[in-house]
């Protein structure tokens, strides 16, 4: 498991400066990025990982609104080999007509990505917790729905912050869970107030120890009230920090 960063976590800083924003994530510390809007940015956000070391092995993209082929196409290029639609809207996950069509949906777009060699997920809000449906959270009866070579990447913060234990949840999807988002706070949805992984309400470790069979752990912020480079520094020293220390626990059992 290697942990990334969303790079929505450093929209502003891109914005104003895109290839200088990739060079100090590289100098942070992060060997992996997880893009989002990666089509109408690909040349340019492309030349900035290949310079500074970086790979993509994820990406966030709109597969049920937009240009799936031009999705696929750039996700490609880029090296991108899962491709997350990040958003569908509360009120599409309120019956079980309009998930059933939000699930076929992305099972068309993953037979498509396959063609191009690229595996499609797709990444939950809230709402997807708040919902129930069938005495079970929309996101389960969701996953019920999914083709096997469907993925799951599972905010966990959001999972928390929609009433549901993320450990819990994790177990109850399994093995289609290969990414997740590690962020932390206060569990509202005041996203000004997250935190740095660790000191917040999030049980971080015991989130990434429940995910069995994670591939990537990809550090976001909505939003932060301090200066978002120390942020995403903290949170992956954190993570970096407690690696080391299972590492030397399991050496010390051995």
């Amino acid at each position: 498991m290697s942990y990334s960063i969303q790079l929505y976590t450093l929209r502003n800083a891109i914005q104003e400066d895109l290839p200088g924003t990739i060079r100090k994530v590289a100098e942070i510390g992060f060997t992996q990025v997880e893009p989002y809007n990666f089509v109408a940015t690909a040349k340019e956000l492309g030349a900035a990982l290949k310079e500074n070391g970086l790979t993509a092995p994820s990406g966030h993209a709109p597969l049920l609104s937009q240009d799936q082929d031009e999705i696929f196409a750039a996700a490609k290029d880029l090296g991108i080999s899962t491709v997350i639609d990040p958003f569908i809207p509360a009120d599409r996950w309120q019956t079980a007509e309009d998930i059933q069509a939000t699930a076929a949906g992305l099972n068309a777009a993953a037979k498509k990505g396959a063609e191009y060699g690229i595996r499609v997920g797709y990444h939950n809000h809230a709402w997807e917790l708040e919902s129930s449906i069938e005495g079970r959270t929309a996101l389960e009866f969701f996953a019920d729905l999914l083709d096997p070579e469907l993925v799951l990447e599972v905010d966990t913060y959001w999972v928390a912050v929609g009433g549901q234990d993320p450990v819990d949840i994790l177990a109850k999807l399994g093995d289609r869970v290969k990414l997740i988002h590690i962020k932390d706070g206060p569990l509202n949805t005041d996203t000004k107030a997250q935190l740095p992984a660790g000191r917040g309400k999030v049980p971080v470790l015991d989130v990434i120890a429940a995910a069995t069979s994670l591939e990537v752990g990809v550090v976001e912020f909505d939003d932060y009230a301090g200066d978002i480079f120390e942020g995403i520094a903290e949170s992956l020293a954190y993570l970096n920090n407690n690696d080391a220390s299972a590492t030397a626990a399991e050496g010390a059992r051995a």
